[in-house]
């Protein structure tokens, strides 16, 4: 089996030392145009690639990211997580990082994995996610001056512009106040929310863009608007059984809008084909069944986070330190999928 090439043999095709491949490598600024060029039509024809080994020994970094692989909920917003994960480490691995995930039992025992990961050089920044009102890693991660970034913001605190806490969020009132305006539009008045209970970060500001859009609408009082205010935890039966108590209740109900799809499968199977529904995160699941739903553009969010760790286009971590006067987060504005739904779902 051939060797691969090393440095050494870049300069040698080069025609320069091994410091002057390292420099173009490295500090490419330092080296002439012309002479980088040289190196690096060396580097093309040999199919050199740096040793990451060696590298990371050099610098004293990992090149790599950690993050949290939460427990599975349930297997429809749960896929979520799975498709930011993916494309967090894709465009990660273009960026010449590394992602590693770890395990942990709640936010206490996650700020010990933080500990231990950093004290072993396992990792050069954390991406969380699940942000939630007084979350304490976020805390922690400040005090102790470790680089990381949020999906999702710092819900409860006063620090949305805080340099020291970067953040990436899909704007969930935008979701949702799209699907209720549609709706709207399309001539429903009575449209509940089946939401999460309250204080939920995410779920409440979902629920606020349902209720502005009523609101600015003007048909319905504050106690009809509130009649038609759900809430229960995450979940299919959960979902039809608190829409089903709605319709029991005897309160008109023209359509729908859920903060996740696993709340609106479980609206569908209440309401049957006659009541339009529309879910949120847009999964395969509601894709299947022909349910509408809000897209989060999570390739948007992994870039965000990327970028605000690393720099439009760097590698290396430039985290809160960074004395750039950009926003040091991200907002990201999702869109409405509607689809006609399948004939399965048309089944009380």
């Amino acid at each position: 089996m051939s060797q691969l090439p090393t440095v050494v043999d870049v300069g040698r095709v080069a025609g320069v030392s091994r410091q002057t491949v390292s420099n173009v490598l490295n500090s490419p600024g330092l080296v002439k145009p012309a002479t980088r060029e040289r190196v690096e039509a060396a580097i093309a024809q040999l199919g050199y690639r740096p040793h990451a080994s060696a590298r990371r020994l050099r610098t004293q970094k990992s090149s790599t990211l950690g993050i949290r692989l939460d427990p599975m909920q349930n297997g429809i917003s749960g896929a979520v997580l799975d498709r930011f994960l993916h494309a967090l480490t894709e465009k990660a691995d273009q960026r010449g990082l590394r992602v590693m995930l770890f395990t942990a039992l709640d936010p206490e025992d996650e700020i010990r994995q933080f500990k231990r990961l950093r004290d072993g050089a396992d990792v050069d920044a954390f991406v969380l996610t699940a942000t939630f009102h007084g979350d304490p890693r976020t805390e922690w991660l400040i005090e102790n001056n470790v680089p990381f970034v949020t999906f999702g913001r710092p819900w409860g605190i006063d620090d949305m512009n805080d340099p020291r806490h970067l953040w990436v969020d899909v704007d969930g009132w935008s979701g949702l106040h799209e699907a209720t305006t549609h709706l709207l539009r399309e001539g429903k008045l009575h449209i509940a929310y089946l939401g999460w209970p309250r204080p939920s970060g995410t779920g409440d500001d979902r629920r606020r863009g349902w209720r502005d859009a009523m609101d600015a609408d003007g048909r319905l009082g504050a106690a009809e608007l509130d009649a038609l205010d759900l809430s229960t935890v995450d979940g299919v039966a959960q979902g039809r059984e608190t829409l089903q108590a709605l319709l029991d209740s005897g309160t008109p109900v023209d359509a729908v809008v859920c903060a996740s799809d696993s709340l609106a499968l479980g609206a569908l199977l209440a309401v049957g084909a006659g009541i339009p529904v529309i879910g949120y995160d847009n999964t395969p699941v509601a894709e299947a069944v022909g349910l509408s739903s809000v897209e989060q553009p999570l390739d948007e969010v992994a870039a965000g986070a990327l970028e605000l760790l690393l720099g439009p286009n760097g590698g290396e971590i430039v985290g809160w330190s960074s004395s750039s006067t950009d926003p040091r987060h991200r907002l990201v504005t999702p869109h409405l999928v509607m689809r006609e739904r399948s004939a399965i779902t048309g089944v009380r």
